[in-house]
């Protein structure tokens, strides 16, 4: 089984912001294989999906406890359905990959991202996947947390729901080949 974690902050407010991103393509994944969330949870602290993508027993996650906390949602799920960090895909925002571009890689450190951070520390581990969904630097005059929280440009949105959607589904091709 697999997990398939997006990032992002819950609320209306934080909708379409680029660090809502994981959201965003999660959704577009759940979407494409017609699975359906189930809605909030108490029990995960987030919003969850269970069904089979790419030939895998897969459940979606999208935790709902903030950015910051993500993850608790991450450890409960996890341990609800016994599942290891080499099995958990991460999807997230990412300043330090041009806008628009996609970067994998399995472990390391948080680089900066809180989620990740968090996801670190509650799991005990930072060998899951990571699936880094470029929205580039922020320009000159803005503050890198305003940069992130700012809503998408329309272009910008475009190439997330195209380009990086069809690259995200070839990294998680990918992902999946090498574990069977």
């Amino acid at each position: 089984m697999k997990l398939l974690v997006g990032l992002g902050n819950p609320g209306p407010k934080y909708e379409l912001t680029r660090h809502n991103a994981g959201f965003l393509v999660l959704d577009l994944l759940a979407e494409s294989a017609k699975i359906p969330w189930e809605g909030g949870s108490n029990k995960f602290g987030g919003e969850i999906a269970k069904g089979t993508f790419n030939g895998h027993t897969c459940v979606f996650l999208k935790p709902m406890t903030f950015m910051n906390l993500s993850g608790r949602s991450v450890r409960a799920v996890m341990s609800f359905f016994k599942i290891e960090p080499k099995d958990i895909i991460v999807l997230h925002d990412e300043l330090d990959v041009p806008a628009g571009k996609v970067k994998a890689r399995v472990g390391g450190g948080a680089g900066g991202h809180n989620g990740i951070r968090s996801m670190i520390e509650e799991c005990g581990s930072a060998d899951f996947h990571r699936i880094k969904l470029g929205i580039g630097k922020p320009p000159p005059q803005w503050q890198g947390a305003d940069w992130v929280l700012g809503r998408f440009a329309d272009e910008e949105l475009l190439a997330l729901q195209e380009g990086m959607y069809q690259e995200v589904l070839v990294r998680l091709k990918g992902i999946f080949d090498q574990s069977k």
